[in-house]
């Protein structure tokens, strides 16, 4: 008998197919979702405004919700760059918590500018990934040169990633009630920074500095 090959993976044409098709459909959702808005975008319309099969669409990207990750996965590759090579505070190069209050307002701005996008890209059966933020990392690593002895075990980044996104996507925003953006960004970019600023110096502060807890007063006899 002789041997049989067996497939190592899909032939190289049908791989440019399906990266083909893939761009196709984020650039139609992304239109779609500019004309219709993101909340009137379904897979079925998709798939009919592309020109491809529903179950073209369905493998792509599995849910409704699966699109939006996608296309707000690209808008956070670029968001990234921008705080891994640009120019400080918000790129390399500042003191630490000069790049976290400068990471934290071009967070806020970048997440109400995509808050649509963001929603959308939400799957309701499932709970949302705080711990795999991509802010994580960034502000735990400027903690961790801030304030390294309160930043160590990682809990402090988590409670300040969540303070920044949580309730911009979820809370502050809804569909039918939008704020001025503007406005918006500006009064939460002046919280971040107090929070930013207060909690660091707080750490970094020498023990005798801080504050103790004063215990209560005797009870009169």
């Amino acid at each position: 008998m002789e041997p049989v090959a067996l497939p190592l993976g899909p032939p190289r044409e049908e791989r440019a197919d399906a990266a083909r098709n893939r761009a196709h459909l984020l650039d139609v959702a992304r239109e779609m979702a500019a004309e219709l808005g993101a909340c009137n975008v379904t897979m079925d319309g998709l798939a009919e405004r592309a020109g491809l099969g529903k179950g073209t669409v369905f493998r792509r990207f599995r849910t409704r919700a699966g699109i939006f990750v996608a296309l707000f996965d690209e808008e956070e590759k670029r968001f990234q760059h921008r705080v891994m090579t640009g120019p400080p505070p918000l790129g390399p190069g500042a003191p630490a918590v000069e790049r976290l209050v400068a990471y934290g307002r071009a967070r806020l701005e970048f997440l109400v500018g995509h808050s649509a996008l963001a929603r959308a890209s939400l799957d309701p059966a499932r709970p949302i990934p705080l711990a795999d933020s991509p802010s994580l990392f960034h502000v735990q690593m400027l903690l961790a040169e801030a304030c390294p002895d309160d930043a160590r075990g990682g809990i402090l980044a988590l409670q300040l990633v969540a303070a920044l996104e949580g309730p911009i996507l979820l809370y502050l925003q809804t569909p039918d009630d939008t704020p001025d953006p503007t406005r918006l960004v500006r009064t939460l970019s002046a919280g971040w920074q107090v929070l930013a600023e207060r909690v660091t110096a707080a750490a970094a502060a020498p023990p005798a500095r801080r504050r103790p807890c004063r215990p209560p007063p005797p009870a009169s006899a």
